[in-house]
């Protein structure tokens, strides 16, 4: 399985390289990201630098996983459901994330796609997920928890729990992409975490092995399409993923531990994300409680370090620094 899953990072990767460095000369002229002039000064010099490129990891992403699955089906009879649904949420939640920045950047309509209708098509989506899996999957309604390494069912909640781990996933994984490779790079480290612990979990005579899988060959992919996205969006970034990319990976990577039934491994593994929107959600709470005051110089986290004077080149390594111990940590816990 090791063999399979670098074969596929690495296809992806080359797809994301290649279709990155074919997209930026058209980007640039269609898509130039616009700076809010609320933000940080420093990042004035960053207007006009492409966006929409999480494309290249959409594509990089769901050709070597699906690539893959496709394989080892004609081969083994690999069961190829469980890869399909993932790449579906993927997809479509990439393809809400297209439509916002599609509004922004290319037909300069500042709002973008309104919230209402823009949290509607998630919440569509994150639904039907919800429900199907919940009818294919042999294990019902059952949540593995841990460290206790035990299951819990939780019944009728079970697809509402789905539904809100899918959005709370999806949206702090775009309030992370806020500084050069910082959501690239964590996704990355979160990708080959997940890859680690569901080769062990399907060590572990769970019953679970075609499910697991399923995720294992997405996060594969995952990884090799975020570095290959990562070449060009390192710092100085010549291209953004937009919320292309940032909504897709979050989807996915929500989808994908849920197939795996290590949802709440993704609570430890991809601690960062969670942080990033609890400062958001503390941020504006506090705010509106106390008429203007505020916990943290600017929200999400990681401009708070900016503004304490950090450089960009600081914080991104920091926080990748801080997913691999949550990694490390996630993964001792699964053991």
């Amino acid at each position: 399985m090791v063999k399979i899953v670098l074969i596929t990072a690495a296809v992806a990767f080359v797809i994301a390289l290649i279709i990155t460095k074919l997209e930026i000369p058209f980007l640039r002229k269609k898509a130039g990201q616009n700076i809010r002039e609320e933000g940080l000064k420093s990042h004035y010099s960053k207007a006009g630098t492409p966006s929409m490129g999480g494309i290249s990891i959409i594509i990089g992403t769901c050709v070597a996983a699906f690539a893959a699955a496709f394989c080892l089906r004609t081969a083994w009879g690999y069961p190829i459901a469980g890869t399909l649904i993932i790449l579906l949420v993927f997809v479509g939640f990439g393809f809400v994330g297209f439509l916002d920045d599609y509004l922004k950047v290319i037909k300069k309509q500042n709002e973008g796609f309104k919230v209402k209708p823009k949290f509607a098509c998630q919440m569509v989506i994150a639904i039907a997920f919800g429900v199907i899996f919940r009818l294919l999957s042999d294990q019902g309604s059952l949540v593995y928890i841990p460290g206790v390494d035990t299951y819990v069912d939780f019944g009728i909640l079970y697809v509402p729990f789905i539904v809100f781990a899918v959005l709370a996933m999806t949206n702090a994984v775009n309030l992370t992409d806020g500084l050069d490779g910082l959501a690239a790079g964590v996704t990355t480290l979160v990708s080959i975490a997940f890859v680690a612990g569901g080769i062990i979990f399907s060590s572990m005579e769970t019953g679970l092995a075609a499910d697991t899988q399923s995720g294992i060959l997405f996060f594969g992919a995952l990884c090799g399409g975020c570095l290959g996205f990562l070449v060009f969006n390192k710092n100085p970034a010549k291209v953004f993923m937009g919320d292309t990319g940032s909504l897709a990976l979050g989807g996915g990577i929500a989808a994908a531990a849920i197939v795996m039934k290590l949802e709440l491994l993704l609570l430890i593994i991809g601690l960062l994300y969670v942080i990033e929107a609890l400062s958001v959600v503390m941020q504006v709470s506090y705010f509106k409680l106390t008429h203007g005051k505020r916990i943290f110089k600017m929200a999400p986290i990681h401009h708070h370090f900016e503004m304490c004077g950090m450089k960009e080149t600081q914080v991104v390594p920091m926080f990748w620094a801080f997913t691999a111990l949550c990694c490390i940590v996630g993964l001792i816990i699964l053991v």
